[in-house]
């Protein structure tokens, strides 16, 4: 066996090495982004759910008060309560504007898994 087969095969080893590595690290990306993704759909439909209930109890609680007060106040009761609502809705928009500007961590397991990968392969000194 020659020197040169040896570097040859050993050389082809570290590519193997170096490829399965690529492909443990993509796979753990891959596996992020669907849990992630499972997570963000589940979060959507419980707050779509928890709106679709809170909308309508809202709704009977500002029948009710507009039938509680007398005849005479019916028309500002329900301004005061078109206002509030249409204020409260406001604010959450922009709320919810300020989120979505916010940083996210969404592959945060794989960038300290490659950021440990690289310390790894750093020259000790």
């Amino acid at each position: 066996m020659s020197a040169g087969s040896g570097l040859f095969t050993s050389a082809r080893r570290l590519l193997a090495t170096g490829l399965e590595i690529a492909q443990v690290r993509l796979e753990l990306v891959a596996t992020e982004l669907e849990l992630e993704k499972l997570r963000l759909f589940e979060a959507i439909l419980l707050a779509a759910a928890a709106l679709f209930g809170l909308g309508i109890g809202v709704m009977l609680l500002c029948a009710l008060l507009v039938l509680l007060v007398g005849e005479g106040y019916r028309l500002h009761v329900l301004g005061a309560l078109a206002a509030l609502f249409i204020g409260g809705s406001l604010w959450g928009l922009r709320a919810a504007r300020a989120k979505l500007r916010g940083t996210g961590t969404l592959f945060d397991a794989s960038v300290t898994e490659l950021a440990r990968d690289r310390a790894q392969l750093m020259p000790h000194d």
